[in-house]
């Protein structure tokens, strides 16, 4: 019976496996969830419902513990950033999950891997996706490897490509890879064959290969894409594949990182589509939406708000003893700190200062937060555009802009990491502490520990911009926050 098994799900971080997770929980599986650091798991809301196992697929001991009494293991790790020690590391560790797999005896693994043309010269990163299938059926373990390629979903890294680059440039320059041909498959066809598969017995010891009914190039979906959203766009083709360029263009006008998207780019010059009709066959019951219906659905979500993943101390005064601005040096790092008491409780503050970012922008001198993100996308950085999620709500591990969300503790503390290019490493940490009065005491908190001479240089080269920026963020948060105390 499902309701006995218990499944493990590997990458429930991520993408697909996070949208994975409640899917089998929904049919009525047990699941367990193997990740390295488990407070990026904080704020799913079927985290209370799974099994939790810290660890790590270059740690055998690691997968030993977390697949005792399991029955079927999803394989859904991979690296984003392409390289050859990138790949050696995938293949690594794929090594690692086939012989912990095959000592505890599990029934069988299920891998996701990617749609892959045999007779192209494949770019590391698709060569590991395609090896690590390989290494995985390996064992005597049976293996069932479900292969797809361009996945149309709110969130998925080639559909943001799709949808910012649109949105963005109404004329296109298209190298050649934009010709190459596809087979779109949405997120939720995605999600059903991987679990109808659980109870496909002709799926075991198989290669399946999913894809949208249609072919597709790239180009063809850009103008899907703008006839979706009622835009008009020009395409200029070019002879040149121009992998590197391409991702840097990217780079600079997606929020996608160039070491992100430059593996998939060159991946994108054979022609990735399905080869074999077994899904057809052996899945009757799924009938893949068409690319256009996709994009509808994906930018639904989108407009609601509602994307479930995406492509992660305090050192306080009393309230009895408010400075409304401190600056110390404690063991080389600086630290800026500015406070005020606000007569409303913690969880308004709280909600405040999670709901920054994004299209909502950062309230006080926005045009210098974007000046300061194009400035770290010119030199490969991140940058500004990743946005974050969802308007108001923030988990552990999302990226938001150019940080990432380290910590967040309910209407208590939120603490962001820098991500953009530093002589040094930086947070970000805002904080509403209730005291018995009711009242909140608000602090926005710079920390910086710099790396020598250059990172000294640049936070007192900084400062004298960093001061009146982080003065009038800290009004803005705290009129933000009064605010939403008269709306409630």
């Amino acid at each position: 019976m499902a309701e006995k098994e218990l499944i493990l799900v590997t990458g429930a971080t991520g993408y697909v496996g996070g949208r994975l997770v409640p899917k089998l929980l929904e049919a009525g599986y047990r699941v367990r969830c193997l990740v390295r650091d488990p407070s990026r798991l904080q704020g799913r809301g079927w985290l209370k419902q799974v099994e939790v196992a810290a660890g790590d697929a270059l740690n055998p001991d690691d997968l030993a513990n977390a697949m005792r009494g399991v029955t079927v293991a999803y394989y859904l790790m991979h690296g984003k950033q392409g390289g050859k020690d990138n790949a050696d590391r995938d293949l690594q560790a794929a090594r690692n999950f086939a012989h912990a797999a095959e000592e505890t005896k599990i029934e069988r693994i299920i891998y996701f891997g990617e749609l892959v043309d045999p007779t192209a010269n494949l770019s590391p990163y698709l060569r590991s996706r395609h090896e690590t299938g390989y290494l995985l059926r390996y064992s005597s373990v049976p293996v069932t490897e479900i292969r797809a390629g361009m996945i149309v979903g709110s969130g998925s890294v080639l559909f943001e490509m799709i949808r910012y680059l649109t949105e963005r440039e109404p004329l296109l320059v298209c190298p050649a890879w934009y010709f190459s041909q596809a087979q779109p498959i949405a997120i939720r066809d995605v999600l059903a064959y991987l679990v109808d598969a659980l109870k496909t017995p002709g799926t075991v010891g198989r290669v399946i290969e999913i894809g949208g009914p249609s072919r597709l190039t790239y180009a063809d979906m850009l103008l899907g894409y703008a006839k979706e959203r009622n835009l008009r766009r020009w395409l200029i083709r070019t002879p040149f594949h121009a992998p590197r360029l391409s991702a840097y263009w990217v780079h600079m006008v997606t929020p996608i990182h160039w070491r992100v998207v430059a593996p998939l780019i060159e991946g994108l010059r054979a022609n990735l589509i399905v080869r074999d009709d077994a899904a057809r066959k052996l899945f009757p019951q799924i009938e893949p939406l068409d690319f256009q219906t996709a994009v509808h659905l994906a930018l639904g979500r989108i407009q609601r708000d509602n994307v479930e993943t995406s492509w992660s101390d305090a050192l306080v005064t009393a309230v009895g003893d408010v400075k409304p601005y401190e600056f110390v040096v404690e063991e080389g790092m600086y630290i800026e700190r500015r406070q005020v008491v606000l007569d409303l409780p913690a969880e308004t503050v709280f909600r405040s200062y999670t709901g920054i970012g994004g299209e909502r922008g950062w309230l006080y001198m926005d045009w210098s937060w974007a000046l300061r993100g194009w400035l770290d996308k010119a030199i490969g950085g991140v940058g500004l555009r990743r946005g974050r999620r969802h308007p108001d709500n923030i988990h552990p591990g999302e990226s938001l802009d150019f940080w990432r969300v380290e910590t967040v503790e309910k209407n208590r503390l939120m603490r962001l990491r820098a991500e953009m290019k530093l002589p040094g490493k930086a947070w970000l940490q805002f904080e509403s502490l209730p005291n018995k009065d009711g009242k909140t005491l608000f602090s926005v908190t710079a920390y910086f520990a710099p790396y020598g001479l250059f990172g000294f240089l640049y936070w007192y080269a900084m400062w004298p911009f960093h001061k009146p920026l982080f003065d009038g963020l800290t009004r803005r948060l705290a009129s933000r926050a009064r605010v939403l105390g008269r709306s409630y």
